[in-house]
């Protein structure tokens, strides 16, 4: 059985930063795609970003140039750095993985940003 635990939310000011991390665990024989998503309050799921295995990036335009997604393999461990944030960016953040060919989502984790 494989799980995923965020971790790094919380409360902050307009213009701070926060850095999310997203842990796999488990049997793991493979790890493939690892994307962020968002909830806010009333809204469905959206896109945030995405690394694949080999490194590529893609993002939400309304994070581009202030959200950076990267990876650590040796860790089976998936970050986001959030800077600049803006109150619109509060939402429910959730990590996806492709783990031995099969996607994972964690529990979510609340990231508040105050104006």
């Amino acid at each position: 059985q494989v799980q995923l635990q965020e971790s790094g939310g919380g409360l902050v000011q307009a213009g701070g930063s926060l850095r999310l991390s997203c842990a796999a665990s488990g049997r793991i024989f493979s790890l493939n795609d690892m994307a962020w998503y968002r909830q806010a309050p009333g809204k469905q799921r959206d896109f945030v970003a995405v690394i694949t295995s080999g490194s590529r990036t893609n993002y939400a335009d309304s994070v581009k140039g202030r959200f950076t997604i990267s990876r650590d393999n040796a860790k089976n461990t998936m970050y986001l750095q959030m800077n600049s944030l803006e109150p619109e960016d509060t939402a429910v953040y959730y990590c996806n993985m492709i783990v031995n060919q099969f996607a994972y989502w964690g529990q979510g984790i609340q990231v508040t940003v105050s104006s």
